[in-house]
């Protein structure tokens, strides 16, 4: 029996191939109709076979293109209309169109093929791509996502590519960076100050040179890497020395899975992230036989891993098979070059050639990285690949609305109905190009996405950047919103949450309400409040700022909380490293009157643990103190030392007797990996116990794990796993980062939830059966 039905998709389903998609599923079942976009999704009218009909929608669900993302498909029975074919329709565009822009994607499977085959018209082109794969984002100048608007403007199509855009058959089909040898980028080699090194072939000439042991600039889908072969040590050594990297982990990139394997031992989730269509970089546990330099990962476990995400890439990764260096192109703690001219002036001293094209990058983006915890993916930096696909709020934002983030790895927020626009990685933007790129980011966001914010979200932190731009701006409304609340509900939005939640922040830095350092911090929080119900026991930071780099201060700290005077003299090492003028004086500032700001920052608990042991003093990168003591715990230790949870309003994490145990051990040489597990043993355990007595008050059984030091894979899954054995829902970050790059989405909940309440609207609506799963049990 005939039928015909309208059928309403809404999600990102826009600019990821759907038109063509529906084209192609209508003709494989012989339907006919037409597809259009529209303001609020796209629309699908589809006339046949009530079993065809059936299939064609059961297929639309089940094989949507890999970018898109189908939030809610409604169909009713029209009337027959007596269609003879099945059109792509021009968009509806008598409202405002949604725009939504795909992230950029690595090389698909068909073009792969095409790139190494001998009678293909492309092959060996760096520059092939089609509508399932390529480069997007970085490429988007303004919207409506057309080739004019796009840096691929610049290159006009030949007449081949042309007959493949405007054919819906063609996996081609409007495929917006569409080039061939023909008609698009080149790419070639060029010496430090810019001028072309004669060869027949860049990227031979570039695996050569690599091979050799040159350090060379390589020119990707969002920036610069710098680039040597992985297992040089002298070269990995010049690349340190150039960059100014002492210590940080460099990643790598490696031609193919069965390498990857080589190099760490990859579990089926990890292999599964490393082989996605985002490549992003992957930590895993290095093999001891990996064939790495040293200086690759200096007192690290882990190794990051990358493959090939562009034709380019697979070129050059074809031609030296064997793992490179692939780490950004800068200089430490400045954002990663982009354009060809700032490339040659910063990278251009530092390495012996680029290999570059002229396809110009329009807006940075550095790599996304992530790691596997308990099967489950933990994002450490969300960007290339993800950037800027939406994450949907668990209810509408009444107004546009713009969340700034806070300021270390930051990221931020434009939010419109219930999408959530997450940036690329900034950066830190106590550095001045960082900000820059910031400001820039957000003037092109609010372009791409046809959004003029009213309402800002900001941290409270007075002399972060972003809320001096925040305040400063032109907007009707502004919230601020604490830290480790913000950490929160970046979460709770994540899953959909709605009820109250037992959220555990754990990180360095956060401006408390008091005025203090936060970073300790067990709230029990709804979107629009929460109370401190529990922190870590508060200690002095002594040299203000100094006390984040200087980890021998945080040390002496915890000494003088502990052991008053006598913590001074404990022969732990700690002078002998760091100066004995310094650590005398640094005691007597301990001593005096003077003020200094107060903490009850993890992070920092977990510094001073890291210089007691005399595994890091002073820190070269955020955070290194802590992740080295990770490194250093020996994971089949399961004792604990003791922590006293002092009962009130709040409830205090006392860790004066863990550091009392802790102290004696190291006097008694006792092994430092084992020290360090305990360490984390005992701070599980005793949040493990505040969790118990929230419960029995509250009845609230939910408990939500972010902030910075929940990236600490050893305490991460131990910590969950003791939740979930004690009966909790564990909720844990995996679309956005745990550390400060997952804040504006909290913040910009917490934004729209207040001002919903503020205008009357009703603050709890349903959410989506896709954003209610909870880790419980798994």
């Amino acid at each position: 029996m005939r039928q015909r039905r309208r059928l309403q998709v809404t999600g990102i389903v826009q600019g990821v191939g759907f038109r063509p998609f529906v084209w192609r599923l209508a003709h494989r079942f012989r339907l006919t109709g037409f597809v259009l976009n529209t303001p609020q999704g796209v629309i699908i009218e589809v006339e046949g076979d009530e079993r065809a009909l059936e299939a064609f929608q059961h297929a639309l669900l089940a094989e949507a293109p890999p970018l898109s993302v189908i939030e809610h498909l409604a169909f009713k029975a029209v009337p027959l209309n007596g269609d003879k074919e099945f059109r792509i329709l021009e968009s509806d565009l008598r409202a405002q169109p949604t725009a939504l822009v795909s992230p950029d994607v690595a090389t698909c499977s068909d073009c792969l093929r095409e790139l190494f085959d001998p009678s293909d018209r492309r092959y060996r082109y760096p520059f092939l791509n089609c509508t399932n794969c390529g480069p997007r984002f970085t490429i988007i100048i303004s919207v409506p996502y057309d080739r004019e608007r796009t840096t691929m403007a610049a290159f006009a199509m030949c007449p081949e590519c042309a007959r493949e855009y405007h054919d819906p058959s063609d996996r081609r089909f409007h495929a917006q960076p569409i080039a061939c040898p023909r008609c698009g980028p080149q790419v070639r080699l060029v010496d430090p100050s810019g001028r072309t090194i004669p060869c027949d072939d860049p990227i031979k000439e570039a695996a050569r040179r690599l091979l050799s042991g040159q350090l060379l600039a390589v020119k990707g889908l969002g920036g610069y890497h710098l680039a040597c072969d992985a297992a040089n040590e002298e070269v990995v050594r010049r690349l340190r020395e150039s960059k100014h990297r002492e210590f940080k982990p460099f990643a790598l990139m490696v031609p193919d899975v069965a390498t990857a394997h080589q190099l760490v031992f990859l579990t089926p989730e990890a292999e599964r992230e490393l082989t996605s269509w985002r490549r992003p970089i992957v930590l895993a546990r290095r093999r001891p036989d990996a064939p790495v330099a040293e200086g690759v990962a200096p007192h690290h476990r882990d190794l990051g891993l990358m493959l090939p995400y562009s034709p380019l890439h697979h070129l050059l990764l074809s031609e030296v098979r064997r793992p490179l260096v692939m780490t950004s192109g800068n200089l430490s703690d400045e954002p990663i070059a982009y354009k060809d001219e700032d490339a040659l002036q910063r990278l251009g001293p530092m390495v012996d050639a680029l290999l570059t094209h002229n396809r110009k990058i329009h807006i940075r983006c550095d790599d996304s990285v992530l790691r596997v915890v308990r099967g489950r993916t933990v994002i450490i930096r969300r960007s290339r690949g993800y950037a800027p696909q939406p994450l949907f709020l668990p209810f509408e934002a009444p107004v546009p609305l713009l969340a700034v983030g806070a300021m270390l790895k930051n990221t931020f927020a434009l939010c419109r109905d219930r999408f959530a626009f997450v940036s690329h990685h900034i950066g830190d933007l106590d550095n001045y190009a960082a900000y820059r790129a910031f400001v820039e980011g957000i003037e092109h966001f609010k372009g791409l996405f046809a959004l003029q914010p009213e309402v800002v979200a900001y941290d409270l932190h007075p002399d972060y950047p972003s809320t001096h731009y925040a305040l400063e701006g032109n907007f009707v409304e502004r919230y601020g919103v604490q830290h480790h609340h913000a950490h929160v509900a970046a979460v709770m939005a994540e899953y959909g949450l709605l009820e109250p939640v037992i959220g555990i922040a754990y990180d360095g830095t956060g401006y408390g309400t008091d005025g203090t350092i936060w970073g300790g911090e067990i709230l029990l929080a709804t979107y629009t409040t929460f109370e401190r119900a529990a922190h870590l026991e508060p200690v002095k930071m002594p040299g203000g700022e100094k006390a984040v780099r200087q980890a021998w201060r945080m040390a002496a700290a915890w000494l003088w909380k502990t052991f008053g005077d006598e913590g001074e003299k404990l022969p732990l090492g700690i002078p002998e490293r760091v100066g004995k003028e310094r650590w005398k004086a640094l005691w007597q500032l301990l001593r005096s009157d003077l003020p200094s700001p107060i903490t009850t920052s993890v992070g920092r608990l977990f510094d001073a643990v890291a210089s007691l042991l005399g595994i890091c003093d002073v820190a070269h990168y955020e955070g290194q103190p802590a992740i080295w003591l990770e490194m250093a715990a020996e994971e089949e230790e399961e004792t604990a030392y003791p922590v006293e949870v002092i009962t009130g309003t709040p409830m205090v994490m006392s860790v004066t007797p863990l550091m009392r145990a802790l102290v004696t051990d190291i006097l008694r040489g006792e092994p430092v990996g084992r020290i360090a597990a305990k360490f984390h043993n005992s701070l599980i355990m005793a949040t493990v116990e505040i969790c118990h007595f929230l419960r029995q008050r509250t009845g609230i059984d939910s408990v939500v794990l972010s902030g910075g030091v929940m990236q600490n894979a050893f305490l991460l899954q131990r910590l969950w796993e003791r939740l979930e054995k004690a009966g909790f829902a564990v909720f844990v970050p995996q679309k956005l980062p745990p550390n400060d790059g997952g804040i504006c989405y909290g913040q910009a909940a917490i934004a729209a939830q207040k001002l919903r309440k503020s205008l009357s609207l009703p603050i709890s609506l349903p959410t989506p059966l896709h954003t209610q799963t909870a880790m419980k049990g798994r």
